[in-house]
């Protein structure tokens, strides 16, 4: 896959982000004004409380209290609410970034797997090279030896002829052919020749976006994002608060109480209900 195939589908995949993202923070939004005009209407019932407690009877006292705490636990839900979409939204950020990082990833090892292959061609294609000239100079030596000889014999030949004597048993034999070892000298230049051609090469590839491999790793956790729950790990997922003001853990995820879905009143935690037992 070229660079701009992994970019292409990447960019695909974020398609639908900013919609999502935009979708998210407006529900927080009105969760949150909502929230506030909750806490208004609370402070407001809560002085007009204090102000007149002495000429309220029993059941209006009752009945004030009650609509206090109704409306203050609505507003704890909208607050609930308002956490597990922004939880949502930053799961749905880190997927595409993990997404990327792994694109990248593979990106890189395709590119030096380009290099390497080229890097061995390059170095087989010169040795290719440097064989066929040794193998022409052969070539060339027993040509040149071949044509000597075959001179040789038509010069003894004519002289022979000329002279009409006899061939005597003295007349040198055939000029034996000669078989050179060649010795390129120019062995160091063709290697020279084959490291920068393949330095060349890898780096014309690692211009085109690599300068090191990489491996393929997960988004490390934030050492200083808090822990919560009975498994002492960071916020993800739905997670539930306990209701108990002096809780030391606050939040749960969903899976480590065994829950499936938000319950309906008040919660608490399992160390809380042993501590209440206890009392």
């Amino acid at each position: 896959m070229t660079s701009a195939l992994y970019l292409e589908h990447y960019l695909d995949s974020l398609e639908n982000l900013p919609m999502e993202l935009k979708r998210n923070f407006t529900l927080m939004r009105d969760l949150d004004s909502r929230a506030q005009e909750l806490m208004r209407s609370i402070d407001k019932l809560a002085d007009d409380y204090m102000s007149n407690v002495k000429g309220y009877s029993s059941d209006k006292k009752n009945e004030t209290m009650t609509s206090i705490q109704r409306q203050f636990d609505k507003a704890k839900e909208y607050g609930d609410d308002k956490v597990q979409l922004a939880i949502q939204t930053y799961e749905l950020v880190d997927k595409h970034i993990r997404k990327l990082d792994s694109d990248l990833a593979r990106f890189e090892s395709e590119i030096q797997d380009k290099a390497i292959s080229a890097t061995r061609n390059v170095e087989e294609n010169s040795q290719k090279r440097g064989r066929k000239k040794i193998k022409d100079k052969e070539t060339k030596k027993k040509s040149a030896s071949s044509e000597d000889e075959a001179t040789m014999k038509t010069s003894k030949k004519k002289q022979l002829k000329k002279s009409g004597a006899k061939v005597a048993s003295s007349v040198p034999s055939k000029t034996p052919s000669v078989n050179t070892v060649v010795n390129p000298t120019n062995t160091v230049s063709n290697t020279t020749n084959v490291t920068a051609e393949a330095s060349t090469l890898v780096g014309a590839l690692t211009g085109a976006g690599v300068a090191h491999s990489a491996e393929v790793l997960d988004m490390p956790v934030d050492p200083n994002e808090p822990t919560y729950c009975l498994c002492n790990q960071v916020s993800y997922g739905e997670m539930i608060g306990c209701d108990n003001p002096d809780c030391p853990i606050e939040w749960f995820h969903f899976a480590c109480v065994k829950l499936t879905t938000k319950p309906k009143g008040k919660w608490f935690c399992p160390k809380c209900i042993t501590d209440r037992k206890k009392k």
